[in-house]
């Protein structure tokens, strides 16, 4: 029998237990503290500093020996990327994916390995206790680590960010003009009367379509926060289930499995309507780019 299910196993239960073992039984705070009053650093942008380092770690070890036959990391980093371009060009098309693909790689690959980095045992729940001014009982709680995506200010500056680029992209694949037409001008063949008719129609409709395209923003920070948050604090709520903390972990181990699935589906989603996003504006029926 292959020892590797069973060590896959025994490092999942480590997990779920490690939690418990660093502190479990304190729900995370809905913001992020700040870890020093001379410093403005608190617990999730070092846990997003230690997701980047990792990931500039990975393509330097996966990029350090190139060969033409790759093998070992390089064979599974190109395995990784052109898996995500080829389901991004079927989408996209060759065109936009070439354009956009820096972006919507990158964000894909941050959110999956912050999410990740978030179920390591000890992040959110290794810390120290808050005491009132007079050092007498405690208040809080501070965790050394939090999970990136489960402060809101990180899930909202990527979205930002999106929406930024995707106004720069739109207007130079379709021009201004053309960018305002494709919110405003009346869609399919009208003549005469029907033309007069139909144009508050659509003026109506662009404008319903202008507040959308503000709300994109909202949605995708606020879907992507919710989630992920929402997973830890029930992970962290199941834990308290059991009276003795050795046996925290035994509530919590059918959920890990969850959040490692849930993990990867939120990066994938927020990547996929990002790219639905502009292709919804950039989208020019059949005409092609050459």
């Amino acid at each position: 029998m292959s020892r590797r299910p069973l060590i896959s196993i025994l490092l999942l239960w480590l997990c779920s237990l490690g939690p418990a073992l660093a502190g479990g039984g304190h729900a995370l705070p809905l913001h992020a503290p700040r870890l020093s009053d001379y410093l403005p650093i608190n617990n999730s942008m070092i846990a997003v500093w230690i997701a980047v380092g990792l990931i500039v770690l990975f393509c330097r070890a996966a990029t350090k020996q190139m060969k033409l036959i790759p093998s070992g990391i390089q064979n599974f980093a190109e395995w990784l990327f052109e898996s995500l371009y080829g389901f991004l060009e079927g989408l996209l098309g060759e065109h936009l994916t070439k354009r956009t693909f820096w972006f919507l790689g990158a964000t894909f690959f941050f959110i999956l390995t912050v999410n990740y980095l978030a179920l390591i045992p000890g992040v959110g729940t290794a810390g120290w206790e808050v005491l009132d001014e007079k050092g007498g009982e405690t208040v809080g709680f501070t965790p050394l680590l939090r999970g990136g995506n489960a402060d809101l200010n990180m899930t909202a500056a990527m979205a930002i960010t999106f929406a930024l680029l995707w106004f720069y992209w739109a207007i130079t694949e379709n021009g201004f003009k053309g960018f305002m037409a494709h919110i405003f001008a009346p869609k399919g063949d009208f003549s005469g009367v029907m033309l007069v008719m139909m144009i508050p129609v659509f003026l109506f409709v662009g404008v319903l379509e202008v507040v959308s395209i503000l709300i994109r923003p909202v949605a995708l920070s606020f879907r992507l926060f919710g989630n992920i948050y929402g997973g830890e604090q029930t992970l962290e709520k199941l834990m308290l289930l059991m009276p003795h903390k050795a046996l925290h972990f035994l509530p919590a181990l059918p959920f890990y499995f969850v959040e490692l699935l849930v993990g990867f589906v939120q990066a994938l989603v927020f990547t996929l309507l990002c790219a639905i996003f502009l292709k919804l504006i950039c989208d020019h029926g059949d005409e092609e780019h050459h």
